[in-house]
């Protein structure tokens, strides 16, 4: 099937960008010397799991269901971390994963000796207390945060057993970023890392986008590992697996004017489907848009729901929205598809894999029934 003979909308996923992604990826966790691992928070598309398996099988989970796809679906070593376990949760994360992180010294005392009787590698989340992300939804290190435990915390009660720590205080960041993040951790948690046998740097590490200094990453994580080379360095990025491998391609169904303001509505959402457009918020790029320009007419789109701020733009054009144009917005494969909703019932877009010869299969299409049996 071609692109062409797609019905809208559908997300769709593109294997020469993934794989430019993986090897991009592969290439700085072989000179490096460490291990990155895929955060299924970001990723849930497990028919592409196929190409991913080709370049590396461990993944990050942060709950049982992601733990679980992992599992059966890419089967290397399984890192956890969840803010809190339970009673009833607790034996069912140790049953498979490798490493498991706690975010306090209380989930420590509950379970870190149960976890090193079952032979799962026990980490604690320690906080640098280091920002370096401007949007406050994404910020794990602002003041008050709930996750990890502090320098002045361990003060005094390192626990015994204890294997490993996790930070994490970026987000879609540069290296420089990872930089600044380090110097903290190192300067307020160093003198305990002869104690360990790894380090989990965290996600955010956005070194696939364009312009993302790779050497001056490798660099920092090689000088890292010649001071501390007992330890295991294991970075866990979301976005730079997927980033800009895949698009949500929808249709204009009609146009509407309103003061002066032009809003084309499309069958898809972006309360529903691109969440994080009005989370971060950001303004995805349109392949058929066109840069602002005398000339140029401006649009609002517009969401298929009954929420008022189900809206984004303005986009330019050189032309007339009419409804049945079809609009890419680009860069829709991570942290989309995992944080959709089906608010108001809202169809939702199919799941399309493009491979390198061009053609185009439905991975997976929606219907009544999946919005039902999500109800009851």
């Amino acid at each position: 099937m071609t692109q062409q003979q797609l019905t809208t909308p559908y997300y769709i996923v593109y294997e020469d960008a993934l794989r430019r992604n993986l090897r991009l990826i592969t290439d700085v966790e072989k000179r490096a010397g460490v291990n990155i691992i895929m955060a299924f928070k970001a990723n849930a598309l497990w028919k592409t799991f196929p190409v991913i398996r080709e370049y590396n099988r461990d993944f990050t989970a942060s709950s049982l269901n992601e733990l679980q796809l992992g599992v059966e679906e890419l089967g290397g070593e399984a890192h956890v971390y969840c803010p809190v376990y339970t009673p009833a949760t607790i034996d069912h994360f140790l049953d498979h994963a490798s490493h498991i992180t706690f975010n306090s010294l209380n989930q420590w005392n509950l379970y870190g000796a149960k976890a090193l009787e079952r032979g799962v590698s026990p980490g604690l989340r320690v906080n640098p207390r280091c920002s370096v992300i401007e949007t406050d939804l994404y910020n794990p290190a602002l003041p008050g945060s709930r996750f990890g435990v502090t320098a002045e915390d361990l003060e005094g009660i390192f626990p015994d057993g204890l294997e490993g720590f996790h930070f994490h205080a970026l987000c879609e960041s540069s290296s420089y970023d990872l930089e600044k993040v380090l110097d903290a951790f190192e300067r307020q948690f160093g003198k305990y890392l002869p104690r360990l046998k790894w380090v989990n740097f965290g996600g955010g590490h956005l070194m696939t986008r364009e312009g993302y200094d790779t050497e001056h990453l490798i660099k920092l994580l090689t000088d890292f590992r010649s001071r501390y080379p007992w330890l295991k360095v294991i970075l866990e990025p979301g976005s730079a697996w997927t980033w800009r491998t895949g698009s949500l391609v929808t249709s204009v169904l009609d146009v509407v004017e309103n003061d002066g303001i032009s809003t084309a509505i499309i069958d898809a959402s972006f309360a529903c489907h691109m969440p994080d457009t009005l989370e971060m918020p950001y303004q995805p790029a349109i392949t058929e848009s066109v840069p602002e320009a005398p000339g140029t007419l401006p649009y609002r789109l517009g969401g298929n729901s009954c929420l008022s701020g189900d809206y984004c733009g303005p986009w330019h054009f050189d032309h007339k929205l009419m409804p049945g144009e079809q609009l890419t917005l680009e860069d829709m494969n991570h942290y989309t598809t995992v944080k959709t909703t089906m608010f108001n019932g809202i169809a939702h877009p199919s799941l399309v894999f493009c491979n390198s010869a061009g053609d185009c299969t439905v991975m997976r299409e929606f219907d009544y029934n999946d919005y039902k049996t999500r109800m009851s």
